[in-house]
């Protein structure tokens, strides 16, 4: 049997996803991708756009899409503090599809002084996390 720890995800509303039968975890840090396995080296690290990948003992992979937080693992536990994520199951691909669709027709009006292209950018990030958490990127 794989060995296991557990994994907390927690917004301001809710904790979106808890469970002791994670067997890996990847996740996007600031500093790029990576990944933790049970009884891994207490670490923190700030997370940035994009998409949480849990596997379960069980064979289920969990996808969560995250605007960013902190991660932090010790004692066989990881804790993951997140402003806004959602679980791949309740995301409404559409309207990500949406919002995709008018975060890129304002990036490409570049011209535009009016269109702030850093909001553009993270709305896009957002999108796309969301998209590749559903399964529909």
């Amino acid at each position: 049997m794989a060995r296991t720890f557990t994994v907390e995800v927690v917004t301001p509303e809710r904790v979106l996803f808890s469970s002791d039968q994670v067997v890996s975890l990847t996740a996007p840090g600031w500093e790029g991708s990576f990944g933790v396995m049970a009884l891994h080296a207490p670490m923190v690290v700030a997370l940035r756009t994009g998409v949480i990948t849990l596997k379960l003992a069980d064979g289920e992979e969990v996808r969560i899409a995250t605007t960013g937080g902190f991660f932090e693992v010790a004692d066989n536990r990881a804790v993951i503090l997140c402003d806004v994520a959602e679980l791949d199951r309740e995301i409404d691909v559409e309207r990500a599809r949406r919002a995709l669709q008018r975060a890129l027709e304002r990036l490409r009006n570049f011209q535009d002084p009016t269109i702030d292209r850093e909001r553009a950018q993270q709305a896009r990030d957002r999108a796309m996390a969301r998209l590749k958490a559903a399964g529909a990127m």
